[in-house]
């Protein structure tokens, strides 16, 4: 029992050291996020193929966004987060990776400007970045990364930690079935969010959709960072 609480302790210390190594993450990404301007964040699965749909999809609506004006963020590896530096790249604008150590799937992807390439040991440091500097979210089919992703941005925009922003789920037929879930169980049944609540997301099927709702949104709304 003692050579347990001994081992406990050297934990609780090394616990104390790793604060430092998680406030350089923050300066890091907040001192080169802050240079690059507006962005959208793009979310979805590192499984997805080169020839999925939503692949190329993804690469459509990145390379839009960026001939919109704004740099296009995604987690720095394959599948959806390639296609979103890709379609950045082709659109000329910010192509911005956010890169995670993982034991498997997560490799930096070639479509990242090695300028905008960061690393991150963290997922909740990473995650602050996403949200700090997007000015909207696109969400396309993903596991529970993507999904823990979507519901951290809708969380802070619900309870108003930060502005409004636009979040898309991009892929009818993957996403319907989880809203109807939220609308008749979380909203309807169980009385766990506001009717309000569903009009913070919208679901398309076409990049220019996509697109649309962003320019249409910040017709009337400022460009800022958020917190």
């Amino acid at each position: 029992m003692e050579h347990t609480k001994k081992d406990w302790n050297e934990i609780k210390s090394n616990d104390s050291w790793a604060v430092f190594k998680i406030m350089s993450e923050f300066v890091e990404g907040y001192d080169r996020m802050a240079k690059i301007g507006p962005c959208v964040s793009i979310f979805g699965s590192a499984r997805t193929k080169e020839d999925n749909k939503y692949y190329q999809l993804t690469v459509d609506i990145a390379e839009k966004i960026a001939r919109l004006g704004y740099g296009v963020i995604s987690g720095g590896g394959p599948g959806i987060m390639q296609a979103a530096n890709k379609g950045a790249q082709l659109g000329k604008g910010a192509s911005v990776g956010l890169n995670i150590d993982l034991p498997f799937e997560q490799n930096h992807n070639p479509y990242i400007d090695p300028e905008h390439n960061l690393e991150f040991d963290y997922f909740f440091v990473r995650k602050v970045i996403f949200v700090k500097y997007s000015q909207a979210f696109v969400v396309l089919p993903g596991g529970f990364g993507t999904l823990d992703e979507f519901f951290e941005a809708l969380t802070l925009i619900q309870t108003k930690k930060i502005a409004k922003r636009p979040v898309v789920l991009v892929g009818k037929s993957y996403w319907t079935g989880l809203m109807l879930w939220v609308e008749e169980v979380m909203l309807n049944e169980e009385h766990n969010i506001s009717p309000i609540d569903l009009d913070l997301v919208k679901i398309v099927d076409t990049a220019d959709e996509a697109a649309q709702i962003i320019e249409d949104f910040y017709r009337s709304h400022s460009l800022s960072p958020n917190f």
